[in-house]
């Protein structure tokens, strides 16, 4: 099911675009199920916040509908993104603070040029783009994961001097062989967690871990500014229409409301907007205190980094409300890349393939965004993400075994997949999933199960002519 949309008006300016990017003339279409007709604005993956650019930074644009007057806020918040906090004390009071435990000196450093992180190159090398969620059974009091008691939230690597870092995390992998039905051969790799050298001991007995690779930042405000009424007409709990697909909306603290809501960002759907999820990327990946955290993330046992110096003005966050804002305007406002080859016969056949497996029922190619107040480049737009935004299990292989809120052991979010054929050409790499384990699009839907068992059968029957088309598809994306 998916809500209609209208037809606006396009500027004059992204018709020539659009035309200078890719040849070949509209033709008109009878609108086909799951919304996966061709038009003309098949292309405009963002609406009319979309860029045409397929070079290495292409994830990096802002919105192209914006304002020339807003510009400005959007370099500014680039600015806070991309560049190292320090530790304090320091005579930039604007970017003191980093730590006491830490994961990254920046928000780029994770996502860098906006977009995917990737797990560690070898067995032997430890995390950089990629964290290590941990809990223990049970909820905190807001509804959410409950903390390891000794560690809290996520594993940070890094303290500043005089502030042990928690300990380093690596992974290792197990081939795991396979075969698709005409007899080709294929190989996943199963990742395990190896965690060196606890900074505060061991780990409590019943402890959670969840590897998480950094995701692309393209197109966030997009997927806030969908109405709730949308993503609850595609939720489908109790498998009402049989289909075995039953996605369902995680219910998160939303720590501006004081409320719970939908959940949106995170691997986990855990987080309710971009603003929420800037804040808590500042402070459990830097240390950086703001007004929704204001106290700095360390638990009772770990003492150094109790006492260790705040940055900023005394008594003030160390991310001001305007480093805040700025950094959510820029993550909510950069733009998705337009599709590349959607007129390609392949590209074509590759489309009614996905649809044809099912995998639309998950990842929603097309709806409406409503008014986002504050941001009129967002507002409704025609947009193809390719997600419903809901919760759905995707089997054991998958299951990282660590509820989030609503969200169970064997729950994920339905990532969208706009922009995701150009991860290589941005990060010279094509990791995929939550924990990076999927080397490309195949190995990708190979791990699917629950929910998604049967369109992962229906991809590993088609003959290898039908596989490459479908993936084909996916890289036009």
């Amino acid at each position: 099911m998916v809500t209609a949309t209208r037809v606006r008006a396009r500027p004059a300016w992204i018709l020539l675009a659009a035309l200078a990017f890719a040849s070949g003339c509209a033709k008109e279409e009878v609108p086909g199920p799951h919304g996966l007709e061709e038009d003309e604005g098949e292309e405009l993956s963002g609406g009319e916040t979309t860029v045409f650019d397929t070079s290495p930074t292409a994830f990096s644009y802002s919105a192209r509908n914006m304002a020339s007057e807003r510009r400005s806020e959007f370099f500014v918040g680039n600015s806070f993104f991309r560049d190292n906090w320090v530790i304090a004390p320091a005579s930039t009071k604007g970017r003191d603070g980093l730590g006491p435990l830490h994961n990254a000196r920046s928000c780029s450093t994770c996502h860098f040029k906006d977009g995917r992180g990737r797990p560690p190159e070898t067995e032997s090398d430890p995390m950089a783009e990629m964290l290590v969620r941990l809990s223990v059974p049970g909820t905190d009091a807001l509804g959410g994961p409950a903390p390891e008691p000794t560690y809290g939230g996520q594993l940070q690597p890094n303290g500043i001097p005089g502030v042990p870092g928690e300990g380093d995390a690596r992974v290792t992998y197990e081939e795991v062989p396979g075969t698709y039905a005409d007899g080709e051969p294929y190989s996943l790799r199963r990742p395990t967690i190896v965690i060196d050298a606890p900074g505060y001991g061991p780990f409590a007995d019943d402890a959670m871990f969840s590897a998480r690779i950094a995701p692309a930042m393209v197109g966030l405000g997009l997927l806030e500014a969908i109405p709730e009424a949308t993503l609850l007409e595609l939720a489908d709990p109790d498998d009402a229409d049989g289909d075995g697909i039953s996605g369902r909306p995680n219910r998160v603290w939303d720590a501006r409301t004081r409320s719970e809501v939908l959940g949106r960002f995170g691997w986990k759907a855990a987080v309710a907007t971009v603003e929420q999820q800037t804040a808590a990327a500042f402070l459990g990946d830097m240390g950086i205190t703001s007004d929704l955290h204001p106290d700095q993330d360390c638990t009772a046992s770990q003492t150094d980094c109790l006492a260790a110096l705040p940055g900023g003005e005394p008594g003030a966050p160390e991310a001001s409300d305007i480093a805040l804002a700025r950094t959510t305007f820029y993550s909510a406002t950069l733009a998705v890349p337009a599709r590349r080859d959607w007129r390609d016969p392949t590209v074509q056949r590759g489309k009614e393939l996905f649809l044809d497996a099912g995998c639309a029922s998950c990842h929603t190619p097309r709806l409406m965004t409503g008014e986002l107040t504050g941001y009129p480049e967002l507002s409704h737009q025609d947009i193809r993400p390719f997600t419903d935004l809901l919760l759905h299990d995707m089997g054991d292989d998958l299951a990282d075994h660590r509820p989030d809120f609503q969200a169970s052991g064997r729950e994920w979010r339905t990532p969208p997949l706009w922009g995701v054929g150009l991860v290589e050409v941005v990060n010279k790499h094509l990791f995929l999933l939550h924990d990076g384990r999927a080397r490309g699009f195949a190995e990708a839907i190979l791990w699917h199960g629950g929910e998604a068992e049967r369109a992962r059968d229906t991809f590993k029957s088609m003959p290898a002519s039908e596989r490459e088309a479908l993936l084909r598809f996916l890289e036009s994306l």
